[in-house]
């Protein structure tokens, strides 16, 4: 998917940028930058796309995205109307060398530099860690003067330290960057968020990026690193991974919300993506939470 290159506000007083989102379209963008991200939705529920990852987030997460990482944060449909509770979203971008060319050259400082250069394919923290982290992140909005800068190589440190987290993006994953028809992509996008519920033949879908279908499976091949279907597969099951976490209704009810046509091809492709089914994702979700 081609990314859009996002110019992070800059604050002349300040080495890096640090702020509170309250409202949910302002990540809901395909987008990348130079500068690295670490972002704690401290509240808030939706679908996240890092690199080739698709997936779930949820309140408590933190992500630290790597320099120039395609991503998107898509907030469930609930964040947007009018008597919605707001989200709730701490983040800042940084550059790796904002403090100096030498600075993670110095041993003591390796740590850090490894977790950085892991984040070029996203990392999900877990664990204690990603509550201190998310902490962390929330002092550091209402922190100034070199206190932020600790605030942040503590979290930084926190993640290094934490042998408890997920790397999104799978290896292979290389961005094409080239802002020419960023356009085109992000309408293919938005059409499969809004549709994916019934059928979308590749047909509809060349319609819609105004391309053959051969040339759009090639296209869409070539831009994501992934094949159209596998694309909508990984989305599918995604929703019906909120859905079941949700617990509020029944796997006749999940398949069909999430858009798969038959219940067998529900099991099917929801072990393929996540490797377990459907029931056991779901009791290891409660098991783990509650």
């Amino acid at each position: 998917m081609k990314p859009q290159l996002l110019k992070v506000a800059s604050n002349p007083s300040s080495s890096f940028n640090v702020r509170q989102d309250r409202l949910p379209y302002v990540n809901n963008r395909w987008h990348y930058h130079r500068e690295i991200e670490l972002i704690y939705i401290k509240e808030g529920n939706g679908t996240q796309f890092i690199g080739d990852n698709i997936s779930m987030f949820h309140s408590g997460d933190v992500v630290l995205v790597g320099s120039d990482l395609p991503h998107y944060w898509s907030f469930d449909d609930d964040y947007f109307r009018p008597d919605s509770i707001e989200p709730n979203v701490f983040v800042t971008h940084f550059c790796d060398n904002f403090w100096g060319q030498q600075f993670l050259d110095i041993p003591e400082n390796l740590p850090i530099k490894n977790i950085l250069e892991s984040a070029r394919r996203g990392i999900r923290v877990a664990g204690p860690a990603k509550a201190s982290v998310g902490a962390l992140l929330e002092e550091m909005y209402h922190a100034d003067g070199t206190g932020k800068i600790l605030l942040l190589l503590q979290a930084l440190i926190a993640i290094a330290n934490s042998g408890d987290h997920e790397l999104l993006s799978s290896p292979g994953f290389r961005p094409k960057i080239n802002d020419s028809d960023n356009s085109r992509l992000n309408a293919v996008y938005q059409y499969v968020f809004d549709n994916y519920k019934r059928k979308i033949t590749i047909e509809e879908m060349a319609t819609v990026a105004h391309m053959s279908p051969n040339s759009f499976s090639r296209y869409f091949r070539l831009k994501t690193g992934k094949t159209y279907s596998d694309f909508l597969i990984e989305l599918r099951v995604g929703v019906a991974c909120k859905l079941l976490i949700e617990n509020r209704l029944s796997i006749k009810q999940i398949f069909y919300e999430s858009g798969f046509k038959n219940i067998t091809c529900f099991h099917k492709y929801f072990k393929m993506v996540m490797g377990k089914t459907p029931l056991v994702y779901q009791k290891e979700f409660i098991s783990h939470n509650h």
